[in-house]
């Protein structure tokens, strides 16, 4: 980007780490992952799976993702990591809201799935979109809280 002081208004310090797993579609597998989540004390705040023909595609924002990628590079579970943007909203009706906003610019969404919990109760959304920076600028202005790693680690 050519003006910094842009880059610096639109960029989340701490954006949001997203780890996409893949797996094999076998009876448990999905439970065996989660169970070492669960036993290393990493808590999965936001998950969506892709079922297909020959595996399984599990997206998941988890509160200390360093410690997730070393626990899945430790038992050579197949992964790779992404930069994802997380809004929050109060319920249901900001959806639309934060839609609205993205539609203005014509970002394309490539996906979306809910939290599951977040420290204090409030809702968020995980949106894995074209354009980042846009997205927060757009966001910002029309003041959506656009959240880093940082604020739903606990």
């Amino acid at each position: 980007m050519d003006n910094p002081s842009i880059e610096t208004e639109t960029a989340v310090p701490d954006p949001v780490k997203q780890l996409s797993i893949f797996m094999e579609n076998k009876v448990g597998r999905l439970s065996d992952i989660f169970r070492l989540f669960d036993d290393s004390a990493i808590h999965v705040m936001a998950l969506t799976t892709l079922d297909t023909t020959d595996c399984a595609i599990t997206r998941v924002v988890v509160d200390d993702p360093q410690k997730a990628k070393e626990l899945l590079w430790e038992h050579d579970v197949t992964f790779s990591e992404s930069e994802v943007l997380a809004v929050e909203i109060v319920g249901e009706h900001d959806i639309n809201r934060v839609l609205a906003a993205l539609l203005q610019t014509e970002i394309n969404i490539h996906y979306i799935y809910a939290f599951v919990s977040r420290p204090h109760g409030r809702s968020a959304l995980v949106i894995s979109i074209e354009d980042t920076d846009l997205a927060v600028h757009i966001l910002n202005t029309h003041n959506i809280r656009v959240l880093s790693q940082r604020d739903i680690s606990r």
